[in-house]
């Protein structure tokens, strides 16, 4: 069978599976469930046909919302079966989102899993007059509605039943229609710049994602993928779903959303993606548990993780590792890195994955410390979340990865991203404007225009910088990030904040860097460096060579016009009691240029020095002034 849409996937899979082989896995009341392909198959066939007999057609739009589980895949499933088009709905999005979506998507059919979700379509039901039928499959607190509107899936899947018994062969029919450029889903974007826009994806887009990923890092139809992240988002569709029927690889979804990490840790699934909050909070629970942990534990922790470091370092530097680093991490792996791994349910993991570019070097290299193959991916909806990934033994900590295979990137002379290849969406729905503007048609290519700002290494690898709208113009005219620049240098432990500055009148990038007092004050104790307050210690000669280092580790991955060529070590703490800061830690720009816009002028003429007089507010509320001189430091 030649198998161009997911559900033809599905079909071959059914077919081809051994008798018995689990398809699927979800937890209740304790216990997993096992679910065969036979299982699966029947089930997607029933809610299917019965799609049909409600009156839904080939070229619908369908949209679902609710919590990961069987019924969720099987309905996401059946309705492209039938040639319908999923459209998925956030469980935590208010009613007056979920109607914009809904009428918008021109849905006509709704599967919403449980009272919760049903009691907002009602709210919002005269607002969604396309929807014919909502289908629910949970129906706890839904006995005394009296509402024929609600129709049960169970009673969807008897009306599918009966169209089977006089047409035995409709469901294969069906599904033999597909090809690879129907309409498989429409995926909406966050709206940050306006109302939501539809991401019309095939099932070819999806597809070509799934195969892309598949060729640099294989799947098995042994493997466990635990199912956690919304069927609204681009992530999950294609990891997980079009996965399972690409490869066969196991489905398993959590008994409840705030189960997930004790269900991933009995799981112990082979693939796992989660965002850089995620990983970012693993890092930090990984810690507390070992300053919690026994003495012994704890010698333990702190002997092998620097042997972890040099280990992992060895991998990213691409150099092979030593005899006696290798015995060395064998015996740290048996006593405290694989149990790690056990408690993070990352025991089986081949590769993990994190999106974007916010997760720091550090806790990518904590993560290769313990042995767990963690890479950058980039990518985004319209592209259906595939453009880069990173390959093994060719990970790269300021990078995205290189193109994935299939997968063409070129860079905008404004320095926009361009992604060209199968998986570029088919446009926006029902938005021909905003489709001619990211999508440009050249030579038989389709080019994304991504709206984000980066650049491709020597090496091959794309580095993302920004968004192109927050990106600053130098006086030359050429381009660069403050927050790449400043993301990079709070990678040091040596640097709590920064302000990189430039602008249409500058020649060069320059920065306001505050040190970390607690551990370049821990530091400065280990090299004998006497100091009195943070103003003492941020002025020392020995301070400034430490962070001029950190600064030009960065610069190193940098493209030139983005190198900082001086910088200053701040006397004092950016404040969000002086209004320097919000309370979430981002930098108020404007105030901060207006308060300090003398060092930052003393900086471009090239002074050395330059004497301060700055306000401070203290804590109990008095104000005083600091009075010094900081240093200017050239690169």
């Amino acid at each position: 069978m030649d198998a161009t849409t997911l559900p033809q996937h599905f079909l071959r899979q059914a077919q081809t599976q051994p008798a018995g082989k689990v398809a699927l896995r979800q937890k209740e009341f304790g216990i997993w469930r096992e679910f065969t392909w036979a299982d699966s198959y029947e089930q997607v066939r029933a809610l299917g046909m019965g799609l049909i007999a409600l009156g839904a057609r080939r070229g619908d739009t369908i949209a679902t919302v609710g919590d990961n589980d069987r019924q969720h895949i099987w309905g996401y499933l059946g309705l492209q079966a039938i040639g319908a088009a999923q459209v998925g709905l956030f469980t935590d999005a208010t009613p007056s989102e979920m109607a914009y979506v809904i009428d918008h998507s021109d849905a006509t059919f709704i599967l919403a899993k449980d009272q919760e979700q049903c009691d907002k379509l009602l709210e919002i039901r005269a607002r969604i007059p396309k929807v014919r039928r909502v289908i629910y499959w949970d129906e706890r607190g839904l006995w005394n509605y009296d509402e024929p509107w609600l129709l049960p899936f169970e009673e969807v899947q008897t009306l599918g039943r009966e169209l089977i018994a006089s047409e035995p062969n409709r469901f294969e029919t069906e599904v033999a229609l597909g090809a690879a450029g129907d309409l498989a889903m429409l995926c909406y974007t966050s709206g940050t710049t306006g109302l939501p826009k539809g991401v019309m994806l095939s099932h070819g887009n999806i597809l070509s994602t799934i195969g892309l990923y598949h060729t640099v890092d294989p799947r098995h139809d042994t493997d466990n993928h635990l199912s956690f992240l919304p069927l609204g988002w681009i992530a999950e569709p294609i990891l997980g779903i079009a996965a399972h029927v690409y490869t066969g690889l196991i489905l398993n979804f959590p008994e409840e959303p705030e189960t997930v990490r004790q269900n991933i840790r009995e799981i112990a699934p082979d693939m796992l993606f989660y965002n850089a909050r995620l990983w970012d909070s693993l890092v930090g629970m990984v810690q507390v548990r070992m300053n919690d942990a026994s003495w012994l534990n704890r010698t333990l922790y702190q002997r092998f993780l620097p042997v972890g470091y040099r280990m992992a370092d060895a991998k990213f530097s691409g150099q092979q590792p030593g005899a006696g680093l290798r015995a060395a991490y064998a015996v740290g792996d048996r006593l405290v890195f694989g149990p790690l791994r056990d408690q993070l349910g990352l025991s089986r993991v081949r590769a993990a994955y994190t999106a974007g570019s916010s997760l720091s070097p550090d806790a990518m290299r904590f993560f290769h410390a313990l042995g767990i193959n963690l890479k950058q991916i980039y990518g985004s909806t319209e592209v259906a979340g595939g453009a880069t990934v990173h390959r093994d033994n060719d990970i790269k900590f300021a990078s995205v990865g290189p193109p994935a295979p299939g997968v063409e990137l070129r860079i905008a002379p404004d320095g926009e991203i361009q992604i060209a290849g199968p998986m570029v969406m088919q446009g926006y729905y029902k938005d021909p404007a905003n489709t001619a503007r990211d999508i440009l048609e050249e030579d038989g290519q389709r080019w994304f225009r991504t709206g984000d700002a980066g650049y491709i290494d020597d090496d091959g690898h794309l580095i993302y910088l920004d968004r192109v709208k927050d990106m600053l113009t130098l006086a030359n005219g050429e381009r660069f990030s403050p927050q790449f620049i400043e993301g990079r240098l709070k990678f040091s432990p040596y640097v709590r904040d920064v302000m990189a500055v430039g602008g249409e009148t500058r020649e060069f990038a320059t920065a306001l860097i505050i040190i970390d007092y607690e551990n370049v004050g821990q530091w400065a104790e280990k090299q004998r460096i006497p100091y009195t307050t943070f103003v003492d210690l941020s002025q020392r000669p020995p301070v400034y060579d430490l962070i001029r280092r950190a600064v030009e580790e960065v610069n190193a991955s940098l493209p030139p016009a983005a190198r900082l060529r001086r910088f200053v070590l701040m006397h004092k703490e950016f404040d969000a009691d002086e209004a320097e800061m919000t309370r979430t830690r981002k930098l108020r720009r404007g105030f901060l240029y207006e308060r300090y816009g003398d060092i930052i002028e003393a900086m471009y003429r090239g002074d050395d020095a330059i004497h301060v007089r700055a306000p401070v507010r203290y804590q109990d509320g008095s104000e005083g002034f600091i009075e010094t001189e900081i240093k200017v430091m050239s690169l």
